[in-house]
């Protein structure tokens, strides 16, 4: 872009902060303007946190000042309809802004099931921080003992480990999932049944491969739950948390390629109108591996996003590569990190999975303090490449190695490559270098093969 032309982002989460700043780093002659509805710029991970008192709302909010001193303009209004011909941006307030790139960050809302009694007092919904401020004023003002959590992902078993370390013996949480485990799209059988068995241990009661048919409740507050095999649970509080669906009313009205899950975009995020750019929750991702559409949800893949568009409109031509997932959940004092493919996702790709799995140590074996840590590694038969791993630590740096595995899948590293990794030891920091569980997980696996 040249000095002088407008960019304008609709969108205020991480993709879109990111490319704001970015561009306005690279650019700092081009006129950027960022329209959000939303009251707040928010680190949208850590509301478990501000739900369970962990940390204040206002420690999640980045400030408009942060804008504003970069020579961004922040507008808080809605868009209603965008003029490709005009290359005009009109908001419900009558306003128009003109633009010469445009980004869609339109983000994602939460997947509301058709549940009869959704609509009851103490029934809740996490995805925004008005969400978790309501959540924690009524958890306050009604000091609710028995909690259902509907779906077992990352974000709600967060926050269920969040609020029973919060003030322990004061509730009672069930978490029902339709699946038969925990963490099901990011753990194989043996690593989810070893997290249960955990989290059962800590006070977390849970209900896998169960459905909430019916919400139940008297005087308009909810009081249970009916389970799909007949069971009713009381409840004095819900969270509804089974997944997003990408926010596509304003991309249908401009017309873009719509995707299974998303906006559809190429490898530098340019959608299928000229000078429009899409990232987030509200574009259809390809799989690294794979090459598949997927939703891919998550802030990291979102901010990289918005930092390569800056980068196409500077000049760079830098390609998105798709998305591995990569993420690390804190549940008590267990970490839980994922990667690529699973072994079960692996076989039902059409590849010839190979795994092995190994037990390993925060420190070395003499230290103080050690701590155990698993990590589980999948290959493909045939090409030998790393297709994806799985940590269960006692300890939090470990699990951080799951950083170490999508560099090397994402490097389309081999077995035989993994077998020569070399990795720094330190008897405080790490492992010995002769039980180093990425190079022996490597080493097993090539036996098998």
């Amino acid at each position: 872009m040249n000095a002088g032309e407008k960019l304008v982002i609709i969108g205020g989460g991480g993709g879109g902060f990111a490319a704001a700043m970015r561009a306005k780093a690279l650019m700092p002659n081009i006129d950027i303007t960022l329209v959000r509805k939303e009251r707040r710029f928010i680190v949208r991970c850590s509301l478990p946190y501000v739900v369970s008192g962990l940390i204040t709302p206002e420690s999640i909010v980045n400030p408009d000042h942060k804008f504003i001193e970069s020579g961004i303009n922040v507008i808080r209004g809605e868009v209603t309809r965008v003029d490709t011909k005009k290359k005009a941006v009109y908001l419900s307030d009558g306003r128009e802004l003109s633009y010469h790139k445009l980004i869609m960050a339109t983000g994602a809302s939460p997947v509301i099931p058709p549940i009869e009694g959704r609509d009851f007092a103490g029934v809740f919904t996490l995805r925004s921080l008005s969400d978790a401020e309501k959540m924690r004023a009524f958890m306050l003002e009604k000091n609710p003992r028995k909690l259902i959590f509907v779906g077992a992902g990352f974000i709600t078993l967060e926050l269920a480990a969040s609020v029973l370390s919060s003030s322990p013996g004061s509730y009672e949480i069930t978490v029902v999932e339709l699946l038969d485990r925990p963490l099901p799209m990011m753990l194989d059988p043996e690593f989810s049944e070893r997290l249960r068995n955990y989290l059962v241990e800590k006070g977390m009661k849970m209900q896998m491969g169960r459905r909430v048919d019916k919400v139940l409740g008297a005087n308009g507050a909810v009081n249970g739950v009916l389970l799909d095999n007949g069971e009713r649970l009381e409840a004095d509080m819900v969270l509804l948390n089974v997944g997003v669906r990408a926010n596509l009313e304003l991309a249908k009205q401009i017309g873009l390629e719509i995707g299974r899950f998303g906006i559809k975009t190429n490898e530098y995020l340019e959608t299928s109108q000229p000078d429009i750019f899409a990232l987030g929750d509200c574009v259809e991702k390809k799989h690294f591996i794979t090459g598949k559409p997927v939703p891919g949800v998550l802030r990291g893949p979102a901010i990289i996003a918005g930092r390569h568009i800056a980068k196409r409109l500077a000049g760079y031509d830098v390609p998105f590569p798709g998305v591995l997932d990569n993420a690390v959940v804190k549940l008590f004092d267990k970490s839980v990190a994922f990667v690529g493919l699973t072994e079960k996702q692996a076989g039902e790709e059409g590849f010839d999975p190979v795994c092995a799995t190994v037990d390993s140590r925060s420190k070395h074996a003499m230290m103080p303090g050690v701590k155990p840590w698993t990590i589980k590694l999948v290959f493909d038969r045939k090409s030998r490449k790393l297709l994806g791993g799985q940590i269960l630590s006692d300890a939090e740096a470990p699990a951080k190695e799951i950083d170490t595995v999508n560099a090397l899948i994402l490097g389309g590293k081999t077995v035989y490559d993994l077998c020569s990794l070399m990795c720094a030891g330190q008897p405080e920091m790490s492992s010995e270098p002769s039980a180093e569980p990425i190079c022996i997980a490597a080493e097993q696996a090539l036996v098998k093969m």
